[in-house]
């Protein structure tokens, strides 16, 4: 990673071991409060986390930006990664923020983006009333569920359709999303289900969340770093003793679903 960020990607603390494979990454940022120059601020933590080539998940990287800078840092986070040796990343899956998805499909040309479906949803959810937040979010489930590509997107032809008089805005975010919604269809089917959302990476960020609580407010960057570099490490060491999250065949089939002749440079996952 960049300056004094204390990054792991395997191994222990300290070590630069860089991130290969091929990967599915995600990326998601998570606020902290820092006294920085005699103030107390918001710094994003920017985390990457990604599937290897194996089926085996791996902490990818940390970094830390002010939080009014979060869009300029994507770049510099996800650029990071790749001079470091992140390469062969076939998906990228994360929520729409400032700069990341710009970032994505600027310095990983080829790669595929899988826009956040529960994101997603509570952004379409946000432009209707109270009382139809729930039918929105059934009609857009309806899409997730099912079985291949283009009964996915005939069923999203029907529920832009449905919603085009009563809710044109909601309609009009959906047609725009429609490639990025679909994306993970082109993937193994058995992985499709962990590949349409940022939730595994959100469970991190919560346990994140419940240790740093007690802190509060940390003294500097550097405080930050030690304790939320500890929790990736220690988690990273739980994925490398437990069961890989997706089997080896699996992964295998990702080629014959997906070649890379057709995509150019390889995709990469991000939430």
């Amino acid at each position: 990673m960049r300056g004094n960020a204390h990054v792991r990607f395997g191994g222990r603390a300290g070590e630069t071991e860089r991130p290969r494979g091929r990967h599915r990454a995600s990326v998601r940022p998570y606020y902290l409060r820092v006294r920085e120059g005699g103030h107390v601020v918001s710094m994003a933590a920017l985390v990457a986390v990604g599937v290897a080539a194996n089926g085996e998940r791996r902490v990818l990287g940390l970094e830390l930006s002010a939080g009014n800078d979060e869009g300029s840092a994507w770049p510099r986070f996800i650029r990071s990664l790749v001079e470091r040796g992140l390469h062969g990343v076939r998906l990228v899956i994360s929520d729409d923020h400032p700069g990341l998805v710009k970032a994505i499909r600027e310095q990983l040309l080829g790669s595929g983006w899988q826009r956040c479906r529960v994101h997603f949803t509570r952004n379409a959810q946000d432009l209707v009333p109270r009382s139809a937040r729930s039918m929105v979010a059934s009609a857009i489930r309806s899409v997730f569920e099912q079985p291949d590509a283009r009964s996915a997107r005939d069923q999203l032809d029907r529920v832009i359709d449905g919603m085009a008089a009563p809710y044109a805005k909601v309609a009009e975010l959906l047609a725009d999303a429609e490639a990025d919604l679909l994306s993970h269809f082109s993937f193994p089917e058995t992985h499709r289900s962990r590949i349409r959302s940022t939730n595994p990476l959100e469970r991190l960020n919560k346990e994140i969340k419940r240790r740093t609580a007690v802190v509060g407010i940390f003294p500097n960057r550097a405080s930050v770093i030690r304790l939320v570099g500890m929790i990736l490490a220690e988690q990273d060491d739980e994925w490398q003793d437990g069961r890989c999250y997706f089997r080896p065949e699996s992964m295998a089939l990702i080629d014959a679903l997906v070649p890379i002749e057709e995509v150019g440079q390889p995709l990469m996952l991000a939430s």
